[in-house]
């Protein structure tokens, strides 16, 4: 079935590039995300950030662009709506991090913080970089223990697992046996292969899902952040992964606590553990903690290390000093909505009369992955979101068959207009 129309007027969900003066702030290039040097003593790393949106960004662009997953950005900024946030909102930015508790080698995999940490030797000091990740769901989580690299490839072939294949087969999605390199294959363009049988860590063509427990398992990082650690992750490089939703740090003197949402079967048995933890280092180190504060990080769980213990003279204060960014010139990854054209193909995704709903629909579908690129039109109070512009019919059928299979929407295809 396809309709025809058009529309002359449009409201764009594309970012408005305004011809203004940079406001005050530090370039946004100038912070640190990924890589630190520290001394082995030190547990915190890095420094938050603030930021104001510009229209038309949803919390996925930022998240991208400094490399945080969108868990992380969502939990820091509990008010702001991941899709449709306001113009002109501020932003945290929570680029500071404590280093798992374990050995300071290899590759350690924080699944509760969504975090993955990579430790070399560089002289005296430790070289810390760090990348966000997407995990298992819960029905196939990401396997927890010691494990190691054992090869490496890039541009993989993704051999289908037999589990998945029949999941798509039950949805009406039957998938090939195999997928080569291309924007169709789950695995990006590169993989790292992990001892423990059918698991990897890799990249991805869903951008968006990094910080989401939306894997059958393996560890998914953003293309830019895979090739990285690709680059620098020799073969039998050693890989713990684990769970640690409450991490305990130190800096400067100052003992810092970071709370993420537990996985539900830990929830108990972590709380437990933590508050044994800070009683042990009260008694030990003579220092005093502000247990109201400590409650307090332990509800809201924002991912952001707070100071907890009290600060002397000079010390740091509640949470470490927030660095005023600029915006970025463009962000990176960024979707970006091809012009539209009368003489393409398109999908008609739904009809609104709310404008912020609609506005929502389009940015799910252009942070798809593969993108399915999409707009608002609007007219008479009411609010089209279409997809496209698609080449031809049967793009635009295969963009109609992902919204089903993937979002349960019935799209109807809509026709070029025909010129007499």
């Amino acid at each position: 079935m396809s309709i025809c129309i058009l529309f002359l007027h449009s409201c764009a969900v594309t970012r408005d590039v305004l011809a203004i003066l940079p406001p005050p702030g530090q370039d946004p290039d100038s912070i640190p995300k990924n890589y630190f040097l520290v001394d082995e003593k030190v547990d915190v790393i890095g420094r938050p950030a603030v930021i104001r949106l510009e229209k038309g960004e949803t919390l996925p662009d930022i998240a991208r662009h400094f490399s945080l997953g969108i868990n992380t950005l969502a939990a820091a900024n509990p008010a702001v709506d991941v899709w449709v946030p306001g113009a002109g909102d501020r932003i945290v930015l929570p680029l500071s991090f404590i280093l798992p508790e374990a050995d300071r080698e290899g590759i350690v995999i924080n699944l509760a913080a969504m975090r993955l940490f990579s430790f070399r030797k560089k002289g005296n000091l430790q070289a810390v970089a760090t990348y966000p990740v997407g995990v298992g769901t819960a029905e196939r989580p990401t396997p927890k223990g010691l494990m190691s690299i054992t090869r490496k490839k890039f541009q993989p072939t993704w051999y289908v697992p037999a589990s998945i294949a029949a999941d798509h087969r039950e949805k009406g999605d039957p998938l090939p046996a195999m997928v080569p390199p291309g924007p169709l294959n789950p695995l990006g363009e590169h993989a790292l292969y992990l001892s423990e049988s059918g698991y990897l860590i890799h990249g991805t063509n869903k951008p968006a899902s990094i910080g989401l427990r939306a894997s059958n398992g393996c560890i998914r990082l953003y293309p830019e952040d895979i090739k990285q650690l690709f680059d620098t992750t020799p073969v039998k490089t050693p890989v713990r992964i684990m769970n640690q939703p409450y991490l305990i740090g130190r800096r400067n003197g100052m003992i810092y606590l970071e709370a993420h949402t537990p996985f539900e079967e830990s929830s108990t048995a972590e709380l437990k553990k933590v508050y044994a933890k800070l009683k042990k280092i009260e008694k030990n180190t003579g220092l005093t903690l502000d247990w109201d504060k400590v409650e307090k990080v332990l509800a809201e769980t924002r991912g952001i290390p707070v100071v907890i213990s009290a600060s002397g003279a000079g010390g740091e204060t509640a949470v470490a000093e927030t660095i005023k960014l600029r915006h970025p010139l463009a962000l990176y990854g960024q979707p970006q909505v091809p012009e539209f054209r009368i003489d393409a193909w398109y999908v008609l995704a739904a009809t609104m009369r709310d404008t912020v709903e609609a506005c929502r629909l389009a940015a799910i579908l252009n942070h798809q992955g593969p993108q399915i690129p999409a707009r608002v039109l609007s007219k008479s109070g009411r609010h089209r979101v279409l997809a496209g512009p698609f080449h031809n019919e049967g793009e635009a059928k295969n963009a109609s068959k992902r919204l089903r299979i993937d979002l349960e929407i019935d799209g109807i295809l809509v026709a070029p207009v025909q010129h007499e």
